[in-house]
């Protein structure tokens, strides 16, 4: 029987709480059109894959109408598809086809900024200071003489400042806006109704055609604190970030480095933001199975919380996990400190090892035969925990990050704003193999994929790893069927055990009971049944760098 958004008798747990996710970021993932670029007609004809695979729910990178100045991340018509990827009328069918197979549809939305190319924006710079029009937006005028400096000293994450100037209809120098991220990205103002609305307008677009729920982009970044007040100098100097346009910074250490100041860095985290999400819940509340979905770069724990309460977001991204070495006693502060942060407020933890905008796990983890071993090892662990998981496309086939590709094929922005300094994301973001023995490996029928994918991928393929029974593909398989079917991964906490230095084991309520060795060496096993290990057991003993599951 298909599932949809509204559909829920009461009776049982949301669907959510416990659900796997699967990230796809759409370019990369499979290719219907021959032109070298993943879309939505390759989602759908891979959805057969999908259901092999296990997985309870697609989340889908954005596909809206974009101009691609971030890959995508930057929005110039919210409700319609970008052509790059199809029309609406595949999407439709994508939805409609996983539905069938039992798969819920999430996407992403992007509610703090928009396109300099949204027809609001284009509207506002064509409008005088203090119009209607630019009223939508964050628009000030400069300090200093003629205005000639920025409103204030906010950098942004992209690096430089957050302020771009523009000039006014006559040709003059004018106002300047505020983008906390690339100047293509206009910060939109949320304080305005008609902002709120718009919204609004968009989530019920979505609800309304079957998607299933969405991934809120910087859903802590939305509300701007009253008079926008310069930020300390120190804490500028301490995210490492410059005001100076000629200083760029990397997108992911950016990203990171605002977890240690969410206190204090006024671009983000301020309390304005729960009314904004409060508001957006009622309208989920009108589709009873749809979930809400929160990036929050937010370290602290309470203040975290707070995005989670019962009438705000349903999840929020937790990074910890995914910033985590392969360290036993740092996975489980890490653990401890992710199920602490939603514990008091009665909503479930979520856990990811990777995404679309950091180094895949395996290279993580120390890269080859051994960064696969600690990544297998982490997924058991991963999926033992009570809560949501993420799991991104091509960690399933134990796909590590590409960090010699070719300089001229490079996309991400980040390698143009650094001043071809810093590579950027591209190395995770190399399209899936699915089969044969040369690239790019049935991704698509033209002759190269967008980004190269190496030949040395040949025995990662889907294709050869669906034959072999050890393979990264397979212990994927095994491991969501047993979380999916057994009781004993009932539950909503953990109880730890101890045990010899550099492992952990805990045991959920249901019985299971899993254990990670991170020692340099094999150790004996707990009394039980073993379900699945992520290498093969020595005996009674558990090898270095392997997690199994027992009853």
């Amino acid at each position: 029987m298909g599932v949809a958004a509204g559909q829920s008798d009461g009776s049982t747990p949301p669907w959510w709480r416990s659900a796997v996710f699967y990230q796809i970021y759409p370019r990369s993932f499979a290719d219907s059109s021959g032109d070298g670029v993943g879309d939505l007609g390759g989602i759908r004809d891979r959805l057969g894959y999908l259901e092999l695979l296990g997985i309870d729910a697609l989340w889908i990178c954005p596909v809206m109408r974009s101009p691609m100045a971030d890959g995508g991340y930057d929005v110039s018509d919210p409700r319609d598809i970008d052509p790059l990827f199809g029309d609406l009328e595949i999407l439709d069918q994508l939805i409609a086809e996983a539905h069938e197979r039992g798969i819920r549809v999430t996407m992403d939305l992007v509610p703090n900024h928009t396109s300099d190319r949204h027809p609001w924006f284009e509207a506002a710079v064509a409008a005088a200071p203090g119009s209607a029009a630019r009223a939508r937006y964050i628009f000030r005028d400069g300090r200093g003489p003629d205005g000639a400096l920025p409103p204030n000293n906010w950098p942004s994450i992209f690096g430089g400042p957050a302020w771009t100037r523009v000039v006014e209809p006559d040709g003059t120098p004018g106002q300047w806006y505020l983008h906390l991220f690339a100047s293509e990205q206009p910060d939109l103002n949320w304080d305005n109704p008609e902002v709120v609305a718009d919204f609004e307008q968009t989530m019920r677009f979505w609800l309304d055609r079957g998607i299933d729920g969405f991934r809120i982009d910087v859903a802590h970044g939305m509300a701007k604190p009253p008079g926008l007040p310069d930020m300390a100098p120190e804490i500028v100097a301490a995210v490492g970030l410059s005001a100076h346009p000629s200083e760029a910074a990397e997108t992911a250490d950016a990203e990171a480095k605002l977890l240690v100041h969410d206190d204090s860095d006024p671009r983000f985290n301020n309390p304005g933001v729960h009314d904004i999400h409060r508001r957006l819940r009622k309208v989920f509340d009108e589709y009873p199975d749809a979930v809400s979905i929160g990036e929050v770069w937010v370290e602290d724990n309470i203040r975290f919380g707070e995005y989670v309460r019962p009438d705000e977001l349903h999840l929020a991204f937790n990074f910890r996990l995914a910033e985590t070495p392969f360290d036993a006693m740092k996975i489980r502060a890490a653990v401890e400190n992710s199920l602490e942060s939603v514990a008091r407020v009665g909503a479930v933890a979520t856990w990811t090892l990777s995404n679309h905008d950091i180094e895949r796990e395996v290279t993580r983890y120390g890269g080859g035969d051994l960064g696969l071993a600690r990544a297998r090892a982490m997924l058991l662990v991963e999926l033992a925990l009570p809560g949501a998981v993420f799991v991104y496309n091509g960690a399933e086939l134990g796909l590590p990050n590409v960090d010699d590709l070719p300089e001229e094929v490079l996309q991400d922005p980040v390698w143009e704003r650094s001043g071809r300094t810093e590579r950027g994301r591209d190395g995770c973001r190399v399209p899936m193999p699915w089969e044969g023995t040369h690239p790019p490996f049935g991704f698509t029928r033209a002759a190269q994929s967008w980004l190269p994918i190496p030949a040395a991928w040949a025995d990662r393929t889907v294709e050869v790893q669906l034959e072999q029974l050890d393979s990264t593909l397979s212990l994927y398989r095994t491991a969501l069927e047993l979380r999916r079917t057994c009781g004993e991964f009932d539950g909503d906490t953990i109880d730890w055990y101890g045990g010899p230095e550099d492992c952990l084991a805990f045991r959920r309520p249901g019985g299971l009971i899993c254990v990670l060795n991170a020692s340099a060496a094999p150790i004996p096993l707990p009394p039980g049944k073993v379900l699945l290990a992520s290498a093969p057991l020595q005996g009674a003993l558990l090898a270095p760098d392997a997690a199994a599951w027992l009853v």
